[in-house]
């Protein structure tokens, strides 16, 4: 007599899923799509606190459209203004890694120097010793 029975660890197969969909929609162009249904609906916008805000498809972001002195700085110059923004910090980086690089090179040589002249000191004195002995 076993002591575990051996079915109660088995699993049930699950039975084969449906088709996600059950209309055709999803597999028409989208041209025809537009053309059938009419599913071309422009630029989204929505209004809140009084500006108008609409959503720019081609950078993924939300754009204030409403001109006046609520803010100072348009949403476009914001936008061109961070982009500048990342490229100066990106470029700043880069300059400190090459500051860094530099200092390691100049580490580098200085030690290298340091030893030669070391080297060039042991040398000089044992070539005095030896002209002395003579």
């Amino acid at each position: 007599m076993p002591l575990l029975p051996s079915n109660k660890f088995n699993t049930k197969k699950t039975p084969p899923r449906r088709s996600l969909s059950l209309n055709n929609l999803n597999k028409l162009e989208s041209s025809i799509r537009e053309e059938e249904y009419g599913a071309d609906y422009g630029q989204p916008a929505m209004r809140i606190a009084g500006q108008v805000i609409k959503f720019d498809s081609e950078n993924g972001i939300w754009i204030s459209e409403t001109s006046g002195s609520s803010g100072g700085v348009s949403q476009r110059e914001f936008i061109k203004l961070r982009k500048q923004n990342e490229s100066l910090a990106e470029e700043n980086n880069l300059l400190k890694l090459k500051i860094e690089m530099l200092l390691d090179m100049l580490a580098e040589t200085t030690a290298e120097k340091q030893v030669l002249e070391r080297d060039v000191g042991q040398y000089g004195s044992r070539s005095q010793r030896s002209s002395k002995k003579r």
